[in-house]
């Protein structure tokens, strides 16, 4: 009888298979915030997923997949006809262009454990069709038939064709100047 184990066991572990699991995010649980400064302050809002996925092999994250829906950028900080013009501004192609590029895309390319729930994830994202890789840590938990997961990232808009208010492209802007690295954080719950 332990022999019969110990060689179902080998087996297992021989082949290479393993439990695989894929989580659909609830995109309407799910929030990605977003945070721009500027020498004389600063604006925050939110931007909503427009699906994604998490895939794990034997409890651990091995990769996923989100697009986010960027006709969706809103400000938080303002009312009225300000913060229309702002999310206009946004959403035009000073910013992001939207009409053009209504998505942007981040792809998990490696997911390395930092102990229990941890993880450094690095993957490319695409903002403007222009892609580059990034690398940010994240915490997932998966439990129940469900995955929740948290992180707080920086992204250098200049890199993707971003323009508008940066000192990398326009000198002399002095108070109007945006600074490049804006932040997201980004809370996510999917279920099998």
């Amino acid at each position: 009888m332990l022999q019969s184990i110990i060689l179902s066991l080998a087996m297992l572990v021989s082949s290479g298979e393993g439990t695989e699991a894929n989580y659909k995010v609830d995109t309407k649980a799910s929030t990605v915030e977003w945070l721009g400064k500027k020498v004389t302050g600063q604006h925050n809002g939110l931007v909503n997923l427009k699906e994604g996925s998490f895939e794990f092999k034997d409890g651990v994250l091995t990769g996923g997949t989100f697009t986010v829906d960027m006709t969706t950028i809103v400000d938080s900080d303002m009312t009225g006809e300000y913060k229309g013009k702002l999310e206009g501004h946004l959403k035009s192609d000073d910013f992001f262009g939207v009409a053009k590029y209504p998505t942007s895309v981040f792809t998990i390319t490696k997911a390395v454990p930092q102990g229990p729930g941890k993880y450094k994830i690095v993957g490319n994202i695409t903002i403007k069709g222009k892609t580059e890789e990034i690398q940010f840590p994240a915490t997932l938990e998966e439990k129940d038939g469900k995955v929740t997961g948290t992180a707080s990232l920086t992204i250098d808009r200049s890199k993707f064709d971003v323009r508008y208010g940066s000192g990398s492209f326009f000198d002399d802007l002095g108070d109007k100047t945006i600074y490049d690295d804006f932040e997201l954080t980004v809370n996510i719950v999917a279920s099998k």
